[in-house]
């Protein structure tokens, strides 16, 4: 990727004014402000989860060679990556997969199943296969700023997120933030773009095999955005880390 020499910077103020011309903007044009600001610098992610088509459908649409950053922690369901593939080809996405240093099996086998061993294990587990990795792919790609596809109506933790979000030196943006499940099902619809294959068998958030249920096994809709275990969790909150989702 060649990056432009120049480092995006925007004071607070700046921050503050964006999100107050982009609370009423469509999610288009947050996205082509996103372009205009940040240039070379900008990237967006997705987990191809559930409703990942949308953003990477809408993005592309702007931006056709954008740098998708996908994180593989080495533990996604096989439906997960044949799901991505078929994405991949759809839309020609620049697609840039990160994994962790070591592998899933040199992990077990020096460290065992680090989900199931407390907080503790599961803070080492998530350093390893997420934040690292996302870490490295936003060094290597040089990038300021990304593209996410959160959205306010995903759980509690996420009501007051803004569109634009400063963190330290880095920044992301959330073009349908205020998006409900209803405008997520309509643009799939109009766009004849695909749910996750698991969406129908109930998962409403997808993330590794091992710590993800469907809804309906004791789970509230929010419990599973937390990969069904309330201690496991995307990159998103995992706070004051690099994170990334949908």
């Amino acid at each position: 990727m060649m990056v432009e020499d120049r480092k995006v910077e925007l004071s607070d103020d700046e921050v503050l004014a964006a999100n107050g011309e982009l609370e009423k903007a469509p999610a288009g044009e947050r996205v082509r402000w996103a372009a205009e600001v940040f240039g070379e610098r900008l990237v967006m992610s997705s987990s191809f989860g559930a409703q990942s088509a949308v953003m990477l459908h809408m993005v592309t649409r702007v931006l056709p060679d954008i740098p998708v950053l996908f994180i593989d922690t080495g533990y996604l369901f096989p439906e997960t990556y044949r799901f991505a593939e078929e994405l991949r080809l759809r839309l020609n996405l620049n697609l840039k997969k990160y994994h962790a240093v070591s592998t899933a099996a040199e992990q077990e086998a020096l460290h065992g199943k680090l989900w199931e061993q407390g907080a503790e294990g599961l803070a080492r587990y998530n350093f390893l296969n997420k934040v690292e990795p996302m870490n490295r792919a936003i060094t290597e790609t040089g990038a300021v700023a990304w593209l996410a596809g959160l959205r306010r109506q995903q759980a509690s933790s996420r009501e007051k997120l803004p569109v634009v979000l400063k963190q330290k030196n880095t920044f992301k943006i959330h073009p349908i933030i205020e998006w409900t499940d209803r405008d997520v099902y309509r643009y799939l619809q109009q766009h004849d773009l695909p749910y996750h294959p698991l969406w129908n068998e109930g998962y409403v958030s997808i993330g590794d095999w091992h710590s993800t249920k469907p809804l309906g096994e004791g789970m509230t809709e929010e419990e599973t955005r937390f990969n069904g275990t309330k201690r496991e969790c995307g990159l998103h909150e995992l706070s004051g880390n690099i994170d990334f989702q949908i």
